[in-house]
């Protein structure tokens, strides 16, 4: 009887985990993405060119996964895994929207390990805060806040 008592919350957690994958391949949308652009708010002479490729997974509540690969500031190829969550119409502005993303950055490495925080063997937290505007149903614009190090510019397809 002890047994069964200890396995019910197991199964409600096992439930509840379920529902929120389930939730990924429900109504929602992909999103595909490109940077181009990144500006650095202090000079570097071993800065490189950054730019940024991404597909994420938004879902009907505003949810969303997501990896990006990229070359980093000093042109080391890099990565970012994350799931985050997008707020249309900020303002009551129906176009405007702030965006917040976490997870796992890898590519810092070398001499450079130290130039991203909590850096291990080049693996490192990542966080990201983006302010954009949606033109319409399939395109956007953004300016993702990159800590102290700088913005990136990004625009984005929706594939809906």
């Amino acid at each position: 009887m002890a047994a069964l008592a200890l396995a019910a919350p197991a199964q409600a957690e096992q439930t509840d985990l379920g529902r929120w994958i389930e939730g990924w391949a429900g109504p929602g949308h992909w999103r595909v993405a490109a940077s181009p652009f990144t500006q650095h708010y202090r000079y570097s002479p071993e800065h490189r060119h950054v730019w940024a490729v991404a597909v994420e997974r938004q879902r009907q509540d505003d949810w969303l996964l997501g990896a990006s690969r990229f070359s980093n500031s000093f042109g080391q190829p890099s990565a970012y895994f994350y799931v985050g969550r997008r707020w249309p119409a900020l303002w009551q502005r129906p176009e405007l929207f702030g965006q917040v993303s976490a997870g796992l950055l890898y590519g810092y490495r070398g001499k450079f390990e130290d130039k991203v925080p909590l850096n291990s063997n080049g693996f490192s937290p990542g966080a990201l805060a983006t302010l954009g505007w949606q033109f319409n149903r399939q395109s956007s614009a953004a300016v993702h806040l990159l800590g102290d190090a700088g913005i990136m510019f990004q625009f984005s397809w929706d594939l809906r």
